[in-house]
């Protein structure tokens, strides 16, 4: 695994629960309002922490910490990432894995093998705009792949957009959750543009948390439960 990050305690990423944070190296989309770009493109930022060395910590942990949260960049482009899971489910952790729903096939294999207990897949813009907000080419089929997967599990999700007022106004923020009707949870994340990937987003204004309250409330009747964050 390929692990640029870790947070040995964490309160709020997994909710209910006190878990660990792994954060892997490398991911398939370049998305300029990125709040982690030292993850984004493993070549520019080459240091990284010894899986052995997270594994020992979480062994020794092991009673006291609930879970373990593997994000990003994408956790699902790391070839490691079934071995690493199987070893975190041994030691008796429950998961939580963070995915852009890019490979679907891994999530599948994830899913299938009963591997994970949580999933929250970012849903990055309307499917007709995908490419653009990312800036990469994506096939929006497995973004719907993805999407299908996850509500079709018995395991809890979440589905959650950033919401970036000069990418995504509130008529694509309500065509997003159009596409995951009757879901468990949907989040809209406020945009802080402290660090991110371009930095001409530093300059971004935000929606006021008024302005999410109401997207949100919108939302409420497309979803199961809408919150902000």
């Amino acid at each position: 695994m390929k692990i640029g990050g870790f947070q040995k305690v964490s309160l709020i990423d997994y909710p209910g629960k006190i878990s660990a944070v792994v954060f892997t190296q490398g991911c398939n989309f370049r998305c300029p309002f990125c709040h982690n770009p030292e993850l984004v493109d493993p070549a520019r930022f080459t240091d990284r922490i010894p899986e052995a060395e997270i594994l020992a910590f979480l062994e020794k942990r092991r009673g006291r910490l609930d879970a373990v949260v593997i994000t990003g960049g994408e956790p699902t482009l790391q070839t490691e990432l079934v071995p690493f899971t199987i070893h975190l489910k041994a030691m008796g952790y429950r998961i939580k894995l963070d995915t852009n729903g890019a490979l679907p096939e891994v999530l599948e294999d994830l899913l299938g093998r009963e591997l994970l207990d949580y999933v929250a897949m970012d849903i990055k813009a309307p499917l007709e705009r995908y490419g653009e907000v990312t800036k990469t080419k994506t096939e929006v089929d497995r973004i719907r792949r993805s999407i299908s997967l996850i509500m079709g599990s018995s395991i809890d999700y979440e589905f959650r957009t950033t919401a970036v007022r000069s990418l995504l106004g509130p008529e694509e923020l309500e065509a997003i959750g159009r596409l995951i009707p009757g879901a468990k949870r949907f989040v809209l994340q406020k945009f802080v543009p402290s660090k991110t990937l371009d930095r001409s987003y530093l300059g971004e204004a935000s929606y006021s948390d008024g302005e999410l309250k109401a997207i949100v409330e919108k939302l409420g009747s497309i979803v199961e439960k809408a919150t902000q964050r």
